[in-house]
């Protein structure tokens, strides 16, 4: 696990060292325990580790036999053993132990085709100094990050954009049409970045750089396959077919020469993944309100299965942990749980170097209550027409949000909202929190003219890539090519290095989500239930009362906390003036939101929230 960037110069541009360890010390917390740096006929490579595999020997840039081929890497490739067996057999000379190594080999036999043959996640550059080009890969399914910056100049890479930044070869741009979507659905999504020239390699990409006649032009090697449901197998076959893949991701994700442990919410997901590690160390972290903490559940699933289990409760100081994590945000997201997330790998980080997640596990097999909003919008459109719009959702419009967590009311209220926004998005209505509407109340108009895409468009556009896909595993499909990949698998990503924590996700082994994706969707979710395929594999291994409850989701108490102790700060950073002079947003209609949200009329945190991340974003990388 490391922190990877570097620079390739065209046209006789060549990058300097002192440039290059610029660019290297911003990822410093990605990887404390060693650097690597080194330039080659105007290609630069730079990374920081933190060792894994092979500590003592894995030091990188890695070349092949002939110093011809050289690597730097970001994850961990789980199959290299194998694939080191299988690349001996074919005459290739390994002189360490590290998996990076397997892939310089793996490329020098398969050739572009090298990141169909890894099983890991990753972001990977190789260096062709025979055929002068660059190879950069990202792993199947985006689990771990690479970003770009090209020119007629050169093109630069990193795993973090501060690393592009640090260059200081990008003049930066504000880009209005990724920031429309920011606010819309609190993340940005496939290649765009806030920075209007810089990208981000999309998962199951690669770019290959000719030095010699560049362009810029990444091919998907893997997508989900568009293969038909499975509809012959029973429940139990299919039942026994998910757990064995899913213990055997488990098993092939436990390689490490350095301490390992795990997340435990006491949930189905990371219960699963505790209960197929067998003897492990567990870390949870709750909060002091009652409804944002499931410790006892947590506690329950550790004893039952004896793990070494350790929890705490937090009350943290969050306006300086605010600052403190934006620094990690120069690709932002608008999820609250980057908090507990963060918090909670710094307990782990404290005994172990690497820990399991159960992330994935809710995209892959239905555990959103989204789905199950979509499902229920059907029913209420039987409901006649003047009902709905002049007597249910006046009524539950006029109620005021609960203080807890979720509950029936706030339940309702964002089941009408959900509603207001157009069918064709399905499920994702209700992931979307500023439609149309919401936007040309809060954009300045100046701002919305240079919006030229509709923020919503990738929903659309995945569906139409799902096209082939059954029922429900269109919904599952888009989330996994969206909200999974560009908000869940970032937020891991950042919080986790933020606290030099290596982060693995056994639910996304590429072989278990093809197998995920050929189950029918009435073992996902049927009769009103989520996940119910995947629950009943969970019951086999802790008590059925911990699997068969209500989902609580990993977030923090923020709409609580905007008006108590993020107030000041949330005043500061959404000020009439300072907004006002910026000129992208309506002054006064966030006013009115956060008016609304003090007095507890309305829950505008999200909307709120996201501002404060922008407007903070905004301050450190626009204006220093």
């Amino acid at each position: 696990m490391c922190g990877i960037t570097g620079i390739a110069g065209f046209k006789g541009y060549c990058p300097n060292m002192n440039q290059l360890q610029s660019m290297c010390d911003t990822l410093y917390h990605r990887g404390p325990d060693d650097e690597g740096l080194e330039i080659r006929n105007n290609v630069g490579l730079a990374m920081r580790r933190l060792s894994i595999i092979d500590i003592s020997g894995g030091k990188q840039p890695i070349y092949n036999e002939d110093n011809t081929v050289r690597v730097i890497l970001n994850g961990e490739i789980y199959n290299f053993k194998k694939l080191r067996q299988e690349l001996e057999s074919k005459g290739h000379l390994f002189k360490t132990r590290s998996d990076t190594e397997s892939i310089v080999h793996a490329y020098e036999e398969y050739g572009i085709d090298f990141p169909l043959y890894l099983n890991g996640m990753f972001a990977t550059v190789i260096h062709d100094l025979k055929k002068k080009r660059i190879l950069i890969a990202r792993d199947h399914l985006g689990i771990k990050p690479l970003f770009y910056y090209y020119s007629e100049k050169c093109i630069i890479w990193g795993s973090e954009i501060k690393s592009i930044l640090a260059s200081r070869l990008v003049k930066k741009q504000l880009n209005m049409g990724a920031l429309g979507e920011f606010i819309s659905w609190e993340y940005i999504s496939g290649s765009q970045t806030l920075f209007k020239n810089i990208h981000k390699l999309e998962p199951g990409n690669i770019l290959v750089v000719d030095l010699e006649n560049p362009s810029c032009k990444p091919k998907t090697y893997w997508d989900i396959p568009n293969g038909k449901e499975s509809i012959y197998k029973t429940m139990d076959e299919w039942s026994e077919e998910v757990d064995f893949r899913l213990k055997q991701s488990v098993k092939d994700q436990l390689v490490s020469d350095v301490p390992l442990g795990a997340f435990l919410s006491g949930g189905v997901d990371s219960s699963l993944i505790t209960a197929a590690m067998g003897q492990a160390s567990t870390f949870s972290i709750g909060f002091d309100d009652p409804t944002y903490n499931e410790l006892k559940w947590a506690r329950e699933v550790a004893e039952y299965l004896n793990l070494n289990h350790t929890d705490e409760i937090i009350k943290p100081d969050i306006t300086g942990l605010f600052d403190k994590l934006m620094h990690f945000m120069d690709d932002p997201i608008g999820d609250f749980s980057i908090f507990p997330t963060f918090l909670v790998s710094k307990l782990a980080r404290k005994s172990v170097t690497v820990a399991l997640s159960g992330d994935g596990g809710d995209e892959l097999f239905g555990g959103y209550e989204t789905y199950l909003a979509d499902q229920k919008a059907e029913q209420y459109n039987r409901i006649p027409l003047f009902l709905r719009h002049f007597a249910i959702e006046p009524a539950i419009r006029s109620l005021r949000p609960r203080r807890a967590k979720k509950g029936l009311v706030n339940k309702a209220k964002r089941f009408i909202e959900g509603l207001t926004h157009p069918q064709e998005f399905s499920h994702a209505r209700w992931r979307l929190f500023a439609g149309e509407e919401a936007r040309n109340r809060l954009f300045t108009t100046g701002a919305l003219q240079q919006m030229t895409v509709l923020p919503e468009s990738h929903i659309l556009n995945l569906f139409n890539r799902a096209e082939t896909q059954e029922n429900l595993n269109k919904s599952l499909y888009v989330d996994v090519k969206s909200y999974l990949c560009d908000n869940c698998l970032v937020k891991t990503d950042r919080m986790s290095m933020a606290a030099s924590l290596e982060v693995r996700v056994p639910f996304l082994d590429k072989e278990l989500v093809e197998l995920a994706f050929k189950v029918p969707s009435r073992f996902k979710i049927h009769k009103g239930k989520t996940k119910v395929l995947l629950k009943k594999i969970a019951a086999q291994h802790v008590p059925n009362h911990c699997v068969y409850r209500p989902k609580e989701g990993f977030s923090i108490p923020i709409k609580n906390w905007l008006a108590q102790e993020l107030r000041p700060l949330m005043n500061f950073l959404l000020e009439r003036k300072r907004l006002e002079q910026a000129g992208i947003f309506n002054s006064s209609q966030i006013e009115i939101m956060k008016n609304e949200h003090l007095t507890g009329r309305e829950n505008h945190s999200h909307i709120l929230w996201t501002l404060m991340v922008f407007e903070s974003w905004y301050d450190r990388w626009f204006k220093g």
